[in-house]
């Protein structure tokens, strides 16, 4: 193992923020270091390792694009640097690679050849919305995307509101932000009275919103502009 590169993971912020209050200089230290990136959009890491600053020039710096449609095959090629010994990076779009992330393939294939593997610290929108919920933190279960149909959204809340009921589990999803205001509607609409609903939105950034309330407190309260601003929803039934 030690004549092949690291594989480093690499969180990034959780939006456009011009202060850093959530990545240790150790992390930024690394991307600083690093010639080889796997990201998903090509331009949006540039503007991350900008925002960083004092890396290696862009023009240096080999991207490889790793996104939900890039073939097992051409994942596949991108451990070209690390089997050469140089060590490589794993951007995410925001927050933590890996995690609602298509950065997983190919840690899996680091793994299958013997690669070293090290996660950086950094922020995590669903950890952060979880400890901020109040629910139950010992049982926990992330469930990323619901249907985008309306009839098949419901149906998945209804099943994930009745788990928890059932198992004392909290279950964490999210949305796209441009539909954010969709799923709460779905939400207020489709879960019972009682059952406690947490939203976390902008975690970390200046206009961050996090508050947890009953689904009959919802309701009854004027609810928060969520339109395009990513979030991260969390319900715990009882």
């Amino acid at each position: 193992m030690s004549n092949k590169g690291t594989l480093y993971l690499i969180p990034t912020t959780l939006g456009k923020t011009p202060s850093n209050n959530a990545l240790p200089e150790y992390t930024l230290e690394i991307v600083r270091k690093l010639d080889a990136l796997a990201v998903e959009n090509i331009q949006s890491a540039v503007k991350f390792l900008q925002w960083v600053g004092d890396t290696i020039p862009e023009y240096k710096i080999d991207f490889y694009q790793l996104n939900k449609k890039t073939p097992d095959h051409e994942i596949f090629s991108f451990l070209k640097p690390l089997k050469a010994g140089r060590d490589m990076g794993i951007l995410s779009e925001a927050g933590a690679p890996g995690i609602a992330d298509p950065g997983a393939k190919l840690v899996k294939m680091a793994h299958q050849n013997g690669m070293r593997v090290v996660p950086l610290i950094g922020p995590s929108s669903i950890l952060l919305a979880m400890m901020a919920s109040g629910f139950n933190g010992q049982s926990f279960s992330f469930n990323g995307y619901l249907p985008i149909d309306q009839k098949g959204r419901k149906q998945m809340l209804v099943q994930l509101e009745g788990e928890s009921r059932r198992h004392d589990r909290t279950q964490i999803f999210m949305e796209a932000p441009y539909r954010n205001t969709e799923m709460l509607k779905s939400i207020l609409e489709t879960c019972r009275p009682e059952t406690r609903l947490c939203i976390a939105c902008d975690i970390t950034l200046e206009t961050e919103f996090i508050q947890s309330k009953e689904i009959g407190e919802w309701k009854a309260g004027k609810l928060p502009d969520l339109n395009k601003r990513p979030a991260i929803f969390i319900i715990y039934g009882k």
